[in-house]
């Protein structure tokens, strides 16, 4: 019998058909018996069918060929070049977008790292992080500059509340028509929100008061200032659901619906007028479930974040990946954020191997209960000092106020006269410095470690428990992402047998990752 013709019923033989994801499968009766195969053989009873289900078929093959990628998949940024030259490029080379994590670097960090992917990556895909920053909006500038300078083509932008003119900038910069007429978008932005009104800035052009303001400064061109009109604020917009560090926790079955409905009605408005956004999903995708899923509820491609982070490419410490490596789905909690700690933001860690969440909660409760720092009573003082700063609280100030005089000399000033905004900014010494301790791998302050984490990460270390990728060595970037991909396609298509009322066996019910090696 021909091998593509050939009837598996034994567990191997039928996981072997079924996990052939670039062919059809089909269940058969033949010879008194049921099993697997590519193809029919005469006289065969077919039962049921699966088409090739090829990992790059899920999602939206428009995504493939507006960012130049493989496979409708997406390495988020991760803040504090985490996410890395080297995590990019890898994945990039294997045909994946990935986002350079520029927030919270110096500007000849975020630079050199630009310049390096250009020369490294080329014409492949790559994006960079632009973070919103509503109190320094010249951070926003500086990081807009460097992407014009280095021709980056596309960049995700985080924590938008607000179209700001540095975004549109960005945006109609790379407005142009060709030859047929047609307007072409050269800077592709990926808006990841978690809210409806905030999509929906992205899902329609940019507002004619911001343009004609940038118009009017000569920052951007008559042209690229009627152009604008022709094209949505994004050509793609994520959908951000329980992700590690900002969430608002939101559950991606509820989030994703709503933004697609969103998008339809926002679509209808425009009709032809304006191109089609891409929608996808992130936060909670550690598993192929979680992808198979998210495609389901109808994903144009998929994110992933706190998975990368514990990736052997990432720009973290081989400390902070072996605790990541050992997390559940149920070790991640809430912590004061660095950056908006006065307003009580929140943002999601990693809460088991470290105390930082108990620490940073202490910093909140005595900020909201106390003046300034010379109103703490002397035995919160002390455990202050010796518990969580670990130096007098004169020192520390002594080091914030010089980093404000250098950076931001008006919170300086702020500091000086008002006890409170002072109280505030040494506390935010110690959460900004946390995450940076994580990264070095300090191990005098392993206590200390600020790790973002969502629960995707437990849900990833389970499914790869006892396997190749159980350890972070294992876990190379492109393969996390091609096995993810694969896994997905594969339960999507085992879905589709049991639509048809195929049974499928428990033991290729699952889609199998390599053993570990041996010794």
């Amino acid at each position: 019998m021909d091998r593509t013709t050939a009837v598996h019923s034994d567990p191997e033989g039928v996981y072997r058909v079924l996990s052939s994801l670039e062919r059809p499968c089909h269940l058969v009766r033949a010879g008194g018996g049921a099993g697997m195969c590519h193809v029919p053989p005469r006289g065969a009873e077919v039962l049921a069918t699966a088409g090739a289900m090829p990992p790059e078929r899920l999602g939206s093959s428009g995504f493939l060929r507006r960012y130049g990628v493989r496979l409708p998949y997406m390495a988020g940024a991760m803040a504090g070049g985490i996410a890395g030259t080297r995590l990019v490029t890898a994945l990039s080379r294997a045909g994946v977008l990935a986002a350079f994590g520029a927030a919270g670097l110096p500007e000849a960090r975020i630079d050199a790292a630009l310049g390096e992917l250009a020369r490294d990556v080329g014409g492949g895909p790559y994006a960079c992080n632009l973070l919103h920053s509503p109190v320094a909006p010249h951070l926003e500038r500086i990081v807009v500059d460097l992407c014009l300078r280095h021709r980056v083509r596309c960049v995700e932008a985080s924590a938008f509340v607000r179209l700001t003119p540095e975004l549109v900038r960005y945006r109609l910069t790379g407005l142009r028509r060709d030859r047929t007429g047609r307007v072409c978008a050269e800077h592709l932005v990926i808006g990841k929100v978690s809210r409806e009104e905030t999509a929906e800035m992205f899902l329609r052009p940019a507002p004619e008061a911001l343009v004609r303001v940038l118009r009017d400064q000569g920052r951007v061109t008559a042209e690229q200032a009627e152009l604008a009109r022709a094209v949505p604020m994004a050509d793609a917009v994520t959908a951000e659901a329980d992700s590690g560090g900002h969430t608002d926790r939101r559950p991606l079955a509820v989030l994703l619906p709503t933004l697609a409905r969103v998008r339809a009605r926002v679509a209808g408005e425009y009709g032809d007028a304006v191109p089609p956004v891409h929608l996808g999903a992130a936060g909670g995708i550690g598993s192929p479930h979680a992808v198979a899923g998210a495609f389901a509820l109808g994903a144009d491609y998929v994110v992933t974040g706190s998975v990368n982070q514990a990736a052997v490419e990432a720009d973290t410490s081989a400390a902070v990946k072996r605790l990541l490596a050992g997390a559940g789905i149920a070790d991640c909690v809430m912590a004061p954020a660095a950056d908006m700690f006065e307003q009580g933001v929140q943002v999601q860690v990693l809460g088991r191997g470290t105390m930082f969440p108990a620490r940073a909660g202490l910093l909140h409760r005595l900020y909201h209960e106390h003046g300034g720092l010379d109103d703490l009573p002397d035995t919160e003082r002390r455990r202050l000092e010796e518990r969580v700063l670990r130096r007098p609280l004169d020192r520390v100030w002594q080091d914030t106020a010089a980093y404000l005089k250098e950076h931001h000399p008006d919170w300086l000033a702020r500091a000086e006269r008002d006890p409170k905004h002072r109280m505030a900014m040494v506390f935010r010494w110690y959460l900004g410095m946390t995450s940076r301790w994580a990264v070095t791998g300090a191990p005098d302050r392993a206590g200390d470690w600020q790790v973002w984490c969502g629960p995707a990460m437990g849900a990833f270390n389970a499914w790869t428990a006892g396997t190749a990728l159980a350890a972070p060595a294992g876990r190379e970037a492109a393969v996390v992402a091609e096995h993810l991909m694969r896994g997905a396609a594969y339960q999507t298509r085992t879905g589709h047998l049991r639509a048809t009322g195929a049974r499928i066996p428990a033991s290729v019910a699952e889609y199998r990752l390599p053993a570990a090696p041996v010794g």
